[in-house]
């Protein structure tokens, strides 16, 4: 059910097997959609192969006659992961390995034994449960991620799916951002995924902000959202003609406080202050961050 539902969100058909067998569903399967190019068999998950589910693997295998046989495993396997993949290979032909749970602190010790033992190549890596949590394995940027090191290219990737758009940004390095340019900024970094992934991703931070901090600042940027989407375009474009009664309808629009209106207010000037204070693009160019925003393609 979980398949189906993350094919439906990347408009993928996915065959759910019904009453049958795991190989009398499989070429099921093949009919249906023997038009297509590429086809995914999904197997079911085992601790260990058992008769049963090597006769099943085997006969599937010499049906199908797969391009390539890819291993699932987790990062915090450990030892026993060896034993499992050299009697998977074995039996069907390991092409590739695919290593799930890399967002936990496992450091994947078995799964990178399991790449030994079949001479198969890591193919995919996964850090969640999501679709967005899925990548294509680099080997730098994997030793990067072990060592606690971070992981710029992948964080410059997201950017680029997620649109963040050069103009916008500069406008908010110079302190000339408006409430909507804040709110399609926030639009920007949600699409990338939640902040902790972020931040691991970002040299030297990732192991320094603790997980349920990012989870606050994550739950305040959705309520920053909801409020400046029930303010007018004027507003949005013009913060300071924001009184007190505009305030009491904002809260009430949004279903926050009051306060909580005024929070995000003082907040969107104190940054803006502070992009000025750091010296709008002279300043930024000097700093971490403005190498790390020329990787971005922005000039600043």
């Amino acid at each position: 059910e979980q398949l189906k539902q993350l094919g439906d969100q990347i408009k993928v058909p996915v065959h759910i097997q019904s009453n049958k067998n795991p190989y009398d569903a499989a070429i099921e399967g093949m009919k249906k959609f023997e038009k297509y190019d590429v086809l995914i068999f999904d197997t079911a998950g085992r601790n260990a192969l058992d008769k049963e589910l090597a006769d099943e693997l085997k006969k599937l295998g010499e049906k199908i006659k797969p391009d390539e046989v890819i291993l699932t495993i987790p990062a915090d396997l450990g030892k026993v992961a060896k034993k499992q993949s050299e009697e998977f290979h074995k039996l069907v032909g390991i092409t590739g390995i695919f290593i799930t749970k890399m967002d936990g602190t496992a450091k994947a010790g078995g799964a990178l034994a399991a790449c030994s033992a079949t001479k198969a190549k890591v193919k995919f890596i996964g850090t969640g449960e999501h679709i967005e949590d899925f990548e294509v394995y680099d080997p730098e940027r994997f030793v990067s991620r072990l060592l606690g090191l971070g992981d710029l290219q992948t964080l410059l990737e997201k950017a680029k799916e997620a649109e963040i758009k050069p103009e916008k940004v500069e406008k908010i390095v110079e302190g000339k951002f408006t409430l909507q340019d804040f709110m399609e900024q926030i639009e920007a970094m949600q699409k990338m995924g939640p902040l902790g992934k972020i931040a691991q991703m970002i040299p030297g931070l990732g192991m320094k902000v603790p997980e349920d901090l990012m989870e606050k600042q994550e739950e305040k940027m959705k309520h920053y959202k909801h409020i400046i989407q029930s303010m007018t375009k004027e507003e949005r474009e013009n913060p300071e003609i924001i009184n007190a009664s505009r305030i009491k309808r904002i809260a009430k629009g949004s279903g926050r406080s009051e306060a909580e209106v005024r929070e995000l207010l003082q907040q969107y000037e104190q940054m803006k202050k502070l992009m000025k204070m750091l010296g709008g693009k002279a300043g930024l160019e000097r700093g971490a961050l403005g190498k790390l925003m020329k990787q971005f393609g922005l000039k600043i």
